[in-house]
């Protein structure tokens, strides 16, 4: 079997980017991000990506470079607050923008890697949420339907790899990344740690290496804080 083990992330994403083509990239604010793939998308040139995240990451960091260089075209997201250059991007016309309730934007993606083409939900009826969209009435109640999200390619961030692909993420790095895994033709991981076969008890595995195609060791591990929030230490008496 041809091994899933890459060399670098130049290396994991040969072949598999063009212009148009549609992406996932896992990540909570900063918690999570594919940090060591995501410059490599910017150095191949590749241009009206349509990127599919939770947000855009923060002041150069994240998918934040891919918005400087005006390489995507459409953000599929659900926060938007706090990057500014996402921010005036979208209000000047340069960046289209599908706006997603959070836990609408995760159970899309999470029907595109179950094959559930659609699905109802109450969240967004009455609100620009649902221009556009059929709703219909259950049990007396209203719901829009939404429909499914897959992608070209995932590129997501896990904590622990074995060779099959079998991943384990770190506390709330597991965020968007297991449910990206499976929702595109092709999913790329970074990792921490490679582990040898073997390692993992099967009930401790949370994304099973059916979904995943190319491992790479992370280059980039720097897990910033977006948001540093401290207190004064009590004095002593």
């Amino acid at each position: 079997m041809k091994s899933k083990i890459y060399d670098s992330p130049r290396v994991a994403l040969d072949g598999l980017l063009y212009d148009g083509m549609t992406i996932m990239s896992g990540g909570f604010g900063l918690s999570g991000n594919p940090e060591s793939l995501i410059p490599e998308i910017r150095d191949s040139g590749v241009r009206d990506l349509t990127v599919i995240s939770n947000n855009a990451g923060a002041d150069g960091f994240g998918l934040w470079i891919l918005l400087e260089s005006r390489q995507i075209g459409k953000m599929i997201s659900s926060y938007v607050g706090e990057n500014k250059l996402f921010e005036s991007q979208y209000l000047l016309g340069e960046l289209e923008l599908e706006l997603n309730p959070q836990g609408t934007l995760a159970e899309r993606i999470r029907a595109g890697g179950a094959g559930i083409p659609a699905f109802y939900t109450k969240t967004g009826v009455g609100t620009v949420v649902a221009e556009g969209k059929p709703v219909e009435t259950f049990e007396g109640e209203e719901y829009v339907r939404e429909t499914w999200l897959r992608a070209d390619l995932s590129i997501i961030k896990a904590w622990r790899a074995d060779p099959a692909g079998n991943l384990m993420f770190r506390k709330t790095a597991r965020n968007f990344n297991p449910n990206m895994a499976t929702a595109a033709k092709v999913t790329v991981v970074e990792v921490e740690e490679i582990v040898p076969e073997g390692t993992f008890e099967p009930d401790c595995i949370q994304t099973p290496g059916i979904y995943v195609d190319r491992i790479i060791l992370s280059t980039i591990n720097e897990k910033r804080i977006e948001k540093l929030t401290t207190r004064s230490r009590e004095i002593m008496a």
